[in-house]
C-alpha cells in the first residue's frame, strides 16, 4: 500500500496499537487501511474515535440515517475512501443503491424525513457562520429531536476526522470503489 503517511501492517503492531487493531479485527474481520494509518501514529486517537463510533451506534439515530450522514459529509468532502466504505455499510443498513446515489448528490430519495436530514447536514458542511434558524426548524419539523441534532453533529464530527485523514493520506482503497 502506497500512501503519504507511513502505516504499519496491523500484524506487525505492538503495544496499544496491537490491542486496538486486535479489537477492530475481531469486530470487523479486518483492520481497514484508514484505521491502520490512524493507529500507526496515534493508537490513543484511534481508540478515542472508536469510542465516538460506539456512542454513535448506541444513539437514538436510525442506522440508515447514520450512514446517510456519513455519505453526505464524505461526498461533500470529496473523500472517495469514506464514500466507498459507507456505501458498503449503507447497504448493510438497508439503504438502496439509488437512495445512496441520491443522498450523495443531495437529491430527494422519497423519504421526506431522511431528505430533511441530508439537507441539514449538507448545509452544515457547505456553509460558514451560524446556521440559519429555518434549517434547524426544517429538521425538527421532519421529526428529529434536539437529542438527534446533537447526535447528528457527533456523526458529522466523527466522519469529518476520517475524511480529512484519508484526503491527506491518500489512503489506499480497501472497499469496493463507488462510481
Amino acid at each position: 500500500m502506497t500512501t503519504r503517511l507511513t502505516t504499519i501492517y496491523p500484524a506487525d503492531a505492538s503495544g496499544q496499537a496491537a490491542e486496538v487493531f486486535a479489537h477492530i479485527k475481531k469486530a470487523m474481520g479486518k483492520v481497514p487501511n484508514a484505521y491502520a494509518t490512524i493507529g500507526t501514529h496515534s493508537p490513543a486517537g484511534l481508540a478515542a474515535m472508536l469510542g465516538v463510533d460506539t456512542a454513535i451506534a448506541s444513539s437514538s439515530l436510525d442506522k440508515a440515517d447514520i450512514e446517510a450522514v456519513r455519505l453526505a459529509v464524505s461526498e461533500a468532502a470529496g473523500c472517495d475512501y469514506c464514500v466507498a466504505a459507507h456505501t458498503m455499510l449503507g447497504k448493510m443498513t438497508g439503504l438502496s443503491t439509488d437512495a445512496m446515489k441520491q443522498i450523495r448528490a443531495g437529491l430527494p430519495t422519497g423519504n421526506a424525513k431522511r431528505d430533511a436530514l441530508v439537507a441539514f447536514v449538507r448545509t452544515i458542511v457547505t456553509t460558514r457562520g451560524t446556521l440559519p434558524a429555518q434549517t434547524l426548524d426544517a429538521l425538527l419539523s421532519a421529526g428529529y429531536t434536539h437529542t438527534n441534532v446533537i447526535e447528528i453533529m457527533l456523526v458529522v464530527a466523527s466522519i469529518t476526522f476520517t475524511n480529512v485523514v484519508n484526503r491527506v493520506n491518500d489512503t489506499t482503497l480497501d472497499f469496493p470503489a463507488v462510481g
